[in-house]
């Protein structure tokens, strides 16, 4: 036992030193990810598809699993799902005289355990995540095949997309891998050693507890499902107890799950409060007008067309060309072209400045308009403003969202901007600790616009944003050469 403790020990101080290592002449050890005691991850390219970066997973060899894990993997490099990571190649190598198992993936932005230790999920970052969750799992497990080791760990994003981890991917009916240690997210049936499709529900109750709460459940030998925390949100409650019975036949399918959370958002739609029901059963039970109320709703209608008449004209003096507002109606434009926090934001968020602002700044290399600001911004300093940017987009975030914010969330992003001025491509050079923020900094980015460049094919510029509970600011927009 001292010799298998040294030998895992002496592993994983090993790892960090194989950086610029080459596998097989094919794939550079870039840069070490994580590991653990039995694999770890390197940033890698492949060449062959194209792929400037992806991730490279080595393994120990082992003489007893060692074909049978490489057929796992070309199993799993033949599935095609949007959400599911992709794998790329496997085979044998060797490093440090020692004999190894590699496969290539798509290389991951981030993944939910990263998120976690900073804030928990809101319960609607929850639902968009268990959507495509249970997408995947449903398409695995109609091909007799699991996931077999769902945790936060293994939710991945890649481009905005939320992705499963693939390499772990089993027929289901399969002895469990003997290099994988038992953990909470093991199904209680798994000492039998044997993998199911009801094993990765437990796994993903066990998971959405975590996102939501920060913290696990515990096994309770007592009662048929485990103890939950008290924060968890009493709308996940029957699910999870459900996903998390002891009995594996009593627990949903990825099938059913996927049809309850799609019904969701429609059910809250269209439900009405009973007491407007019993109020309005038909025509003939409709409440009497009181002369109080007939006068009342012609006298609103007509503040409101005349609210229209001045809001349109004002409009129209504001696009005449030869126009030239004063200081005090430049300066109340975006505010009353700024919802109130009570004014629900579209979604996704539109390009603040109007078409005809637009191609006004297209026209004439004139000072850009003041910055449309949405409800949840602050302005930012002035010593960051840049005579070059001509449009600024800043993130919406929900209200609920921002609720979920301790301290702050800085996003940094890489633009890649043509000589017309447009932003091509948003990269993202620092996603911060969510995902889900990370998510909506990189969609604002790309509704840049900067000053038109005559020299130049393309620039680039480095945006970030802070996002705060009371709201989102744009620190710094910085040209990189």
């Amino acid at each position: 036992m001292v010799n298998v403790e040294a030998r895992r020990e002496t592993v994983t101080e090993v790892w960090p030193q194989w950086q610029g290592e080459v596998i097989n002449g094919v794939y550079p050890l870039r840069r070490f990810l994580n590991g653990s005691d039995h694999s770890a991850v390197f940033l890698t390219e492949c060449k062959a598809q194209n792929i400037p970066n992806a991730a490279i997973k080595i393994v120990p060899a082992e003489r007893v699993v060692t074909e049978v894990q490489l057929a796992h993997w070309r199993t799993a490099a033949g599935l095609s799902h949007p959400h599911l990571i992709r794998l790329l190649d496997a085979g044998h190598c060797q490093l440090g005289g020692h004999q190894f198992l590699f496969v290539v993936m798509e290389y991951a932005e981030q993944t939910l355990s990263q998120i976690l230790p900073h804030r928990a999920l809101t319960p609607d970052e929850s639902r968009e995540m268990l959507l495509p969750t249970l997408d995947a799992l449903a398409f695995l497990h109609r091909k007799n095949l699991v996931q077999g080791q769902l945790k936060p760990a293994n939710f991945l994003v890649v481009n905005d997309q939320l992705k499963l981890a693939s390499d772990t991917v089993r027929p289901a009916g399969e002895p469990r891998a003997s290099i994988t240690q038992s953990s909470l997210y093991d199904p209680p049936e798994a000492k039998e050693g044997r993998l199911s499709p009801a094993g990765d529900i437990w796994g993903l109750g066990i998971t959405m507890v975590e996102a939501l709460t920060q913290s696990l459940p515990w096994p309770d030998e007592r009662s048929e499902t485990a103890s939950l925390p008290t924060t968890l949100p009493p709308t996940f409650v029957d699910t999870v107890q459900r996903c998390l019975s002891h009995n594996p036949a009593s627990r949903p399918t990825a099938t059913g799950l996927e049809a309850q959370f799609k019904r969701a958002p429609q059910a809250s739609v269209v439900s009405v409060p009973q007491a407007v029901v019993r109020e309005a059963p038909g025509r003939a039970a409709l409440p009497q007008v009181s002369p109080k109320q007939r006068w009342l709703v012609p006298t609103i209608v007509a503040v409101l067309i005349l609210l229209v008449a001045v809001w349109a004209g004002l409009r129209l003096f504001q696009s005449h060309p030869n126009s030239q507002p004063s200081a005090s109606s430049t300066a109340g434009a975006p505010a009353a072209a700024s919802p109130t926090p009570e004014t629900p934001l579209p979604a996704p968020p539109q390009v603040a400045a109007p078409a005809a602002s637009a191609k006004s700044s297209e026209s004439k290399p004139a000072p850009p308009r003041p910055v449309s600001r949405r409800s949840d911004q602050r302005a930012a300093p002035l010593a960051d403003a840049s005579p070059s940017v001509v449009h600024e987009e800043i993130p919406n975030v929900p209200r609920s969202a921002r609720r979920t914010i301790h301290g702050h969330i800085k996003v940094a992003v890489l633009v890649i901007v043509d000589r017309s001025g447009n932003v091509t491509d948003a990269m993202l050079e620092n996603p911060g600790s969510s995902w889900y923020f990370a998510r909506l900094a990189r969609e604002a980015a790309r509704k840049w616009r900067f000053a038109p460049a005559d020299k130049q094919d393309s620039r680039q510029w480095l945006l970030r944003f802070e996002f705060t509970r009371g709201g989102t600011t744009r620190h710094t927009a910085t040209p990189r050469s």
